[in-house]
């Protein structure tokens, strides 16, 4: 544990941390990049350009300044955290260039401010702040389905909406990838123990990028009878082009390989809940946001088809309503649902007071668009649903939806 008058000198930062701690997060991203131009290969370009990444970071630091007395407080965000990077291979040596750049970037902020005694400080805190993590991704890696990234096959290509590509892809045999001996053909997939909510990491080296690139995309079912399932959209919104989901959509064809690595997150159904049938499920999600909805609606219909289910789902319009069929057939094996769809283009809005139709107390899982995350978290807040109940798994940083 930091020391006691490093705790003092931390927690007095905080202000300058809310004025300045996304300014500390840019400059470091900045610096850290132009040093180890190799972790482009690790971090999100869309996140970096749109912001995500140094708000997330931001909110991070500020939230470790706020409690590093007892980090363990933080210990679920830095859970969710951990389960990206172990899934992103971030290993212990990348902690040291984070520290160095970090510290660095809060001596370029804050100038004359940031004294020796602060800096000193934030170096200790830092050091603790990173065995946190380390330790906990320790256990991770120990934990993983399949070391490192593995090459797989895809079998199956569909279209599950106008914008969404659904890939079955399984384990191709005498392959190893990394050189982490991390062959394909030691992965059985009737072996391999998925959870509803979890995500896959896709590894690709697309043509309009100097740099490999690295996308987390969800599960749309635990189930590995067939290989397994995961979904894209094409991220052509608000004048930007996803690198790795067009490449997916236009490049990645039946029979080509793509390497993953072994699923991650705790984005999970309260197993103990699932059991009974006075506390209802509801699950809300958006656009593909439904891709680890679905695979939770098919784990609870498979494990207790008696269970109170409210099934939300919004989108554009019929044509981006994703895995519509697939969601009714699981539907259609509950015994107690309520369905509720919302398409944008008809004025149909998922708004706080429709929110305030659902009962009290529930078990709800929420997943989408940044935007939507938020208007829907907030919404449900301000009704008083306690933050034990929702569950949530936005596609981008999850830090920046924590309060700090």
């Amino acid at each position: 544990m930091a020391s006691p008058q490093t705790i003092e000198i931390i927690k007095a930062t905080v202000p300058v941390l809310e004025e300045h701690g996304t300014a500390i997060t840019k400059v470091f991203y900045k610096n850290m990049f132009i040093e180890h131009p190799e972790l482009l290969d690790i971090f999100n370009e869309t996140n970096q350009k749109l912001g995500r990444q140094q708000n997330a970071l931001a909110s991070t630091v500020l939230a470790a300044a706020k409690h590093i007395e007892h980090l363990a407080v933080l210990l679920p965000e830095v859970t969710g955290i951990s389960h990206k990077h172990r899934a992103l291979q971030i290993l212990p040596e990348h902690y040291p260039i984070v520290g160095k750049h970090l510290i660095g970037a809060i001596k370029q902020v804050l100038g004359e401010a940031a004294n020796d005694d602060i800096i000193n400080a934030w170096t200790e805190a830092y050091d603790e702040i990173a065995g946190v993590f380390i330790e906990l991704e320790k256990d991770m890696y120990k934990e993983e389905m399949w070391p490192g990234f593995a090459a797989f096959k895809v079998i199956e290509k569909v279209a599950a909406a106008t914008d969404i590509a659904a890939f079955t892809v399984v384990p191709l045999t005498d392959s190893s990838v990394d050189n982490k001996q991390n062959s394909s053909d030691s992965i059985d997939l009737n072996k391999l123990d998925l959870t509803a909510g979890q995500y896959i990491t896709v590894k690709t080296d697309p043509k309009d990028s100097e740099h490999l690139a690295l996308r987390h995309y969800s599960l749309y079912s635990a189930n590995t009878d067939k290989g397994i399932q995961f979904a894209v959209r094409r991220d052509n919104r608000d004048e930007h082009r996803g690198l790795v989901s067009n490449y997916l959509h236009d490049h990645l064809q039946v029979g080509d390989t793509v390497s993953l690595s072994a699923p991650a997150g705790d984005f999970a159904l309260n197993k103990e809940l699932m059991q009974q049938n006075e506390i209802p499920l509801v699950l809300i999600s958006a656009g593909v946001g439904v891709t680890p909805i679905l695979s939770m609606l098919e784990a609870q219909v498979t494990t207790n088809p008696k269970r109170p289910i409210i099934w939300v789902y919004a989108c554009q319009n019929k044509n981006h309503h994703a895995f519509d069929d697939e969601t009714h057939q699981l539907l259609e094996s509950a015994a107690n649902v309520e369905e509720h769809i919302f398409y944008f283009e008809n004025d149909q809005l998922l708004d706080e007071a429709w929110l305030a139709t659902l009962p009290q107390p529930a078990d709800i899982y929420v997943c989408g668009s940044m935007p939507f995350m938020e208007s829907i978290i907030d919404g449900l807040m301000t009704l008083e649903h306690g933050v034990d109940s929702v569950h949530y798994e936005p596609f981008g940083p999850k830090m920046s939806l924590q309060a700090s």
